[in-house]
Parts: C-alpha cells; structure tokens; sequence
C-alpha cells in the first residue's frame, strides 16, 4: 500500500500563499489560528530533520526547535517593502547556532521557491579570506568534495555572489578559480513544493544534506581557525 503523502508541507505552504495575498496585521489577527496551525506543522517538521540530520552529524543533536527557527514577524526599518509578515517559512540547523561564521543545513519552505540549502553567509572579510586561504592549500581536497559527482549534481554552483576576478593576493593561476572567487561559501538545491508534501520527504532531505556534510566540514575547519 501506498504511505500517505505528508499534510504538514501543504498546511505551511497553503498558509503561505494566503499571506503573500493579505500581508497585513487585520487579516493575519482574524486568521491567527491557521497561522498556529502553519507553525506547528512547521516545527514539527524541523524536529524530525533535526533528529534525521544527527544519525550523520552528532553535533546538532543538543538543539531544539527554537535554536533554528526565526520569528514570522520581518523588520521594515530597512527595507521599501512594509509588508509586516515574510512569506517563507525557514529553519537552519547550524551546531555553533543561527549566528555562527560556521555553516549548517538550512530548510525552506515557500510557495514556488522550495529549497534544502547550507554553508556560511556574510562572513568578515578576514574569515572569507582564510576559507579561500585554504582552498588554495588543499584544492584536490575541496575539488574532490564539491567536484564529485553527488554534490555537483545537488550543487552546481558554490556561492551565492562572486567576484569578477580572482581575489588580490591569490594566485591567478589558480586551477579552479570559480571555489575562490565566491563572496559566500554555500550551496543550494531547489525543489518544487511536492518534494515536502511527499512522504518520504525526511529520508529525502537527509540524503541531499549528508551530501552537503564535507563541504561543511572542510568550511567549518578553516573558520574555526580563524575565529
């Protein structure tokens, strides 16, 4: 017999697309109980991954929920866009916490922008530098990593930003200038909204982040010996 699909995603993502259209605090006041809804099946479904993900990395099995999870409500003090409510649903499962130079694994849940995703975001430039610092002094190790045929597949690209040229102080001889010419070292994988309504979407996950895990790991080495 066929496992059911899993509601949980559906639930999120139906409560997503209502607030996309009525992004005001009137309407989400009237609807806050489909919102509870939404965050409940939310957070159980980042409990379970934080469970899944510590079967091949130990060091996230002290967090809970609230370690990885952000408030709904966004800050527009910045920001043209004063609509009070964001419109993702986000978890990321970093061992060091949300705030951390260090990588971890990130969920996200919104509606045609589905993605498993990870790796270290706006780091300082001394900390950038020793990351790209030690790609330089082990290529073949980080080339076997993200070059291999399992991650390439998942991850085409490392970074998110890049810069046009290779970095001053760098070789520019370099043999694969596109791992140090990244602003960011992450990695992304878009999946459309049936991967987290499937069934198997927990096992799913955990295969792509399992992928994801030595590319942490080298990342992770080199800031921990620059912080």
């Amino acid at each position: 017999m066929k496992q059911a699909d899993d509601s949980r995603a559906a639930l999120c993502l139906q409560f997503l697309r209502d607030i996309a259209v009525h992004n005001n605090r009137e309407w989400f006041h009237e609807h806050r109980e489909e919102y509870d809804a939404a965050r409940a099946a939310f957070e159980s479904m980042v409990a379970e991954l934080i469970a899944r993900i510590t079967v091949f990395d130990p060091a996230v099995q002290y967090l809970g929920v609230g370690d990885c999870t952000y408030r709904f409500y966004r800050d527009t003090r910045f920001s043209p866009d004063k609509s009070p409510y964001k419109r993702h649903f986000g978890a990321y499962i970093n061992a060091k916490g949300k705030k951390a130079f260090q990588g971890g694994y990130y969920f996200h849940l919104e509606p045609e922008n589905c993605m498993l995703a990870g790796g270290s975001y706006c780091l300082p430039s001394d900390v950038l530098r020793a990351v790209r610092q030690s790609v330089c002094e082990q290529p073949e190790e980080f080339h076997a990593i993200v070059g291999s045929d399992p991650f390439h597949t998942l991850f085409p690209v490392i970074g998110e930003t890049h810069v046009k040229t290779v970095p001053k102080g760098f070789p520019k001889d370099f043999p694969y200038p596109e791992y140090i010419r990244c602003k960011d070292y992450s990695c992304f994988h878009p999946v459309p909204e049936s991967f987290f309504t499937s069934a198997d979407w927990l096992e799913r996950s955990a295969e792509v982040f399992q992928v994801m895990k030595p590319f942490l790991d080298f990342v992770n080495a080199a800031i921990d010996e620059a912080v």
